[in-house]
């Protein structure tokens, strides 16, 4: 059966490019892939999930259409084409072309019109057509063998419109009604006028009634008041919105099925530019052979030991037990007169590139299968690992004294997972370390630093997968463990030799770009600290959490009959959908409630804040959705995450995530917490300290207004501080211009939002959201901010000439923050890059001082031998569990340290509390 599918490139393209506005997709040649491969990504899922037997694509023209003729401002207001997508389409077409799908452009004609006239001439011949497109204007062109095929929104599915739901969407009696309702409500993404004054439901009730725009003005004289007015005025306009919402169906373009066959890609061409764009996910996927190559295949030349070996024991005889590849020597060591010799070679080096084999993920519990080593490059050594406990703790033992040599320079890739692991063997990795990832890192911190990555961009190597070596299922899974020392010791052995190369290549380019005090001061300090607070883990109130569960559980379940009882109906509250058909289409809250492209409710958390007050129902949803949240993504999830062996929940700390240099953690994510309301806090009081011990919380004090203050160098917010003045306060009544003694508590409110709110850039237009508060009070309030902090402005406008200067911004300790699209010529996109440029030096300096102190408590702590625990870090707080006799102590040095961690023109101050769990405590 024929299935053709006609695909709206552009506005796919746009839809890519802005689903990754806040986290750009950029490659190693910092070109942005967004566009690119969030196209790619839809073409593939259609092409996989809807098999269709024809396609095409269809593209914008260069230069103006018929349109643009008719109407010189037809989407005249749209902004400038971002810079990333200009560079993705010559990129993305020839993609298209080594899919083998015929590209289709008419001069003078819309992608739309092109769209709408094959969609024509294949519903003439029966054939079944698929629009695939997010625009609305599509759905004048459904008919019985022509759809709409919306693309995935968020976590919404692919939509598929047909006549009947066309028609119901819309309220319309006949698809091609869509028309007359554009004409009406006009189309501000393309500049279409319409009627003044008239939206879209009032645009839907006049051609429920008169059926068409010719129609509704021969009959004006049935409307009455200010409509009748708006219409019979704009009689031209309206008529003109139509002819420029009419999609054209008589495109000089004849449809071709046998040219849209779809047909079998050029996989060589393909794999070529997913490579040249380092889609590596990609590559996998559609690539990936369901046998791997033999490894003698693979690599040529190559001469592999016996694969076949069913033990070490069988391993160790083989006859080959040196891999020689060019200038490659990489060796098993696989007696104990090997490993001799291998560490008293290392004895006379002072580096030493290191890597461990595992058998899983976890470091707190892996158990080891290999050691690997390197003290030049394209030589490497391999030590493998027996499973016997007392056999493998007596290899490890013998290279205890190079791992605890504080003499030699120790390199690795994410380099604290070995460190924790060795410690599962009594191993303590001393002395300078350098690691490869973190480096990476702080040279380009949006980008990947994983091995294969690195290696690709700085060594033109590919790494060994060892999938495609021996068919498991990849590094760290439990099944490495069974494999003999033949299979993957080269594997092993690469990994070290490897990190040594791109140590070689890194190490120079931190001196270059002005990172090395970061590097040697802060982060590679650092890595051991988050290494000791992984380990020690945190303790968990188990039954605590047992018993919120089971009141949470039916506070929600009483939740939900207020809710049923408010709305008049049973729904689902936890369908979207349901929430918004009661709350617009039932209760009528709101007149015009806001949509998705997909034309469903929008009733997102930040949408419902907003309607708080306009329907009791909307407090009690948003409470049931909270407590919903919480059980499933703390309550209920943290129990399951507790070791056995340790009874502790053991966080990952991790450095090289985010671009403006804060930790985050994972599995689980302890940074997000909530602790705005009574719910959310009860989690907090799950976090307890170890038994006998009490729960200690610092945290910074108003730590980025301090850098805004320090950075700006504003006399005004610099004296508040410095006088220990409540900054809101202070900042409320310079604003409205009374003593502190007579702010009220709304004003201080408002000052707080606009403390907050101005580090991060926020325009009037937020501010005003964020507050409930018209434009022009918001407008007024940011205005009398900057009256009060003139050189908080001057600091604002000096970051993004900075950035539009250099390309980046820095912290207090020279963090860059590189910001691609600072100089682009589109609004949006340059807008988000300026707000960066003003918040990541003020973020990322707060992120540096607080480690700095972590560096210097975990310092203490071990020169003074405390028993006590820094367990926890979450953004400017730290938390701890201590010793009853060492609470002075631990006290005096966590705020001293926090407090002396960096030298600004007003004080650090930090804030401190004790309690039994969390909760008291902070």
């Amino acid at each position: 059966m024929e299935k053709l599918f006609l695909l709206d490139a552009y506005a796919l393209i746009y839809r890519a490019y802005y689903a990754f506005i806040k986290n750009p997709r950029i490659n190693s040649k910092g070109l942005n892939t967004s566009a690119i491969l969030g196209f790619v990504n839809t073409l593939e899922e259609v092409l996989t999930k809807e098999q269709p037997s024809h396609i095409g694509i269809a593209f914008d023209p260069a230069g103006p259409t018929f349109r643009h003729e008719a109407y010189e401002q037809y989407k005249a207001q749209r902004e400038e084409t971002p810079e990333g997508i200009r560079a993705a389409v010559p990129y993305i077409k020839d993609i298209i072309r080594a899919y083998r799908i015929p590209i289709l452009e008419v001069s003078g004609y819309e992608a739309d019109d092109v769209i709408g006239t094959l969609a024509r001439q294949a519903d003439a011949r029966g054939v079944d057509t698929f629009m695939m497109t997010p625009d609305k204007d599509y759905g004048q062109l459904v008919t019985e063998h022509v759809k709409m095929y919306r693309p995935k929104y968020g976590d919404k599915e692919f939509e598929v419109l047909g006549v009947e739901e066309v028609k119901e969407k819309y309220g319309l009696s006949s698809p091609t009604q869509v028309i007359d309702m554009l004409g009406l409500m006009g189309d501000s993404a393309d500049n279409i006028p319409g009627c003044p004054g008239v939206g879209e439901k009032t645009a839907t009730k006049l051609i429920q009634q008169f059926g068409s725009i010719e129609n509704l003005l021969a009959g004006t004289d049935q409307l009455k008041g200010a409509l009748k007015t708006k219409i019979e005025n704009n009689r031209e306009q309206i008529e003109f919105s139509k002819f420029l919402a009419t999609i054209k169906t008589d495109v000089p373009i004849e449809l071709d099925m046998e040219q849209l066959k779809k047909e079998e890609p050029d996989e060589e061409k393909l794999r070529s530019l997913f490579e040249e764009l380092e889609f590596r996910t990609l590559l996998d996927r559609k690539f990936k052979k369901e046998n791997p190559q033999p490894a003698q295949d693979l690599f040529q030349g190559t001469l592999f030991a016996d694969f076949t070996a069913n033990s070490p024991e069988e391993s160790k005889n083989s006859s080959l037990t040196k891999y020689n590849k060019g200038d490659f020597d990489y060796q098993l060591i696989d007696t104990e007169e090997k490993r001799k010799e291998i560490i008293d070679l290392f004895f006379t080096n002072d580096f030493l590139s290191l890597d461990t084999e595992t058998t899983g993920t976890d470091p707190i519990s892996a158990k080891l299968v290999g050691l690997s080593f390197s003290i030049r490059e394209n030589q490497a050594f391999y030590v493998p690992i027996p499973q016997n406990d007392e056999e493998a703790q007596k290899i490890v033992n013998e290279f205890k004294p190079i791992y605890e040599n504080e003499k030699i320079l120790k390199i690795g890739q994410n380099i604290k997972y070995d460190l924790l692991v060795l410690q599962n063997y009594g191993v303590e990795l001393k002395g300078k370390i350098f690691d490869t990832m973190i480096a990476h890192y702080l040279l380009q911190p949006e980008l990947h630093h994983g091995m294969d990555y690195l290696a690709e961009v700085y060594l033109n190597y590919q790494t060994i997968h060892i999938e495609e070596l021996i068919g498991s299922k990849g590094k760290n899974q439990k099944n490495m463990a069974d494999l003999p020392p033949t299979a993957v010791y080269e594997y092993a052995c690469e990994d070290a030799d490897v990190t040594l190369k791109l140590k070689n290549v890194l190490e120079p380019l931190l001196k270059e770009n002005d990172c090395n005090r970061l590097f040697w001061e802060i982060e590679m300090p650092l890595m051991p600290v988050l290494a000791y607070m992984e380990r020690n883990g945190v303790c968990i109130d188990r039954e605590g959490l047992k018993e919120t569960s089971r009141l949470y559980t039916e506070e929600m379940n009483r939740i939900e009959k207020e809710i049923h009882e408010l709305a008049g109906t049973d729904f689902n509250i936890a369908s979207p959908k349901q929430v918004g058909e009661v709350l617009f289409d039932r209760l009528k809250i709101v007149d015009k409630p806001k949509k998705t492209k997909t034309g469903q409710y929008v009733t997102s958390e930040e949408v419902l804040e907003s309607l708080r007050a306009k329907h009791p129902v909307v407090e009690k949803i948003l409470e049931h959705r909270g407590l919903k949240k919480l059980l499933g993504t703390y309550i209920d999830a943290l129990p399951k995450l507790v070791n056995p062996v340790t009874g502790h929940i053991h966080t990952s700390f991790n450095q090289t995530i985010t671009t403006t240099g804060r930790l985050s953690s994972s599995n689980p994510n302890l940074q997000n917490i909530p602790v705005r309301n009574e719910y959310g806090k009860e989690i907090r009081k799950a976090f307890i300290p170890e038994e006998g011990c009490l729960f200690f919380s610092a945290d910074y004090s108003q730590i980025e207004l301090r850098i805004m203050a320090h950075l700006s160098g504003d006399e005004h917010m610099i004296e508040a501080f410095r006088n220990g003045q409540d900054i809101h306060a202070a900042t409320a009544a310079k604003i409205f211009k009374k003593s502190l003694e007579e702010v009220t508590k709304e004003e201080r409110s408002k000052a707080k939002t606009a403390n907050f709110g101005i580090i991060y850039g926020i325009t009037a237009f937020g501010l005003a959201e964020r507050m409930g508060v018209s434009r022009t009070e918001a407008k007024e309030l940011i205005e009398g901010y900057f009256q009060t902090y003139p050189k908080v402005k001057e600091y604002m406008n000096r970051s993004i000439e900075m950035a539009r200067e250099k390309g980046y911004t820095e912290t207090v300790y020279h963090r860059k923050c590189h910001l691609r699209d600072i100089n682009s010529h589109n609004a949006v996109v340059r807008g988000y890059a300026e707000r960066n440029a003003i918040n990541s030096p003020i973020q990322g300096s707060a992120a540096d001082i607080i480690k700095i102190a972590m560096i210097r408590i975990y310092r203490r702590f071990r020169e003074e031998q405390l028993r006590s625990k820094m367990i926890l870090q979450v953004h400017d707080e730290l938390n701890f569990s201590v010793y009853p006799e060492e609470k002075e102590k631990v006290q005096q040095i966590v705020i001293e340290e926090m407090e002396s961690a960096y030298s600004m023109l007003v004080p650090l101050e930090a804030d401190y509390g004790w309690g039994k769990n969390w909760l008291e405590a902070h």
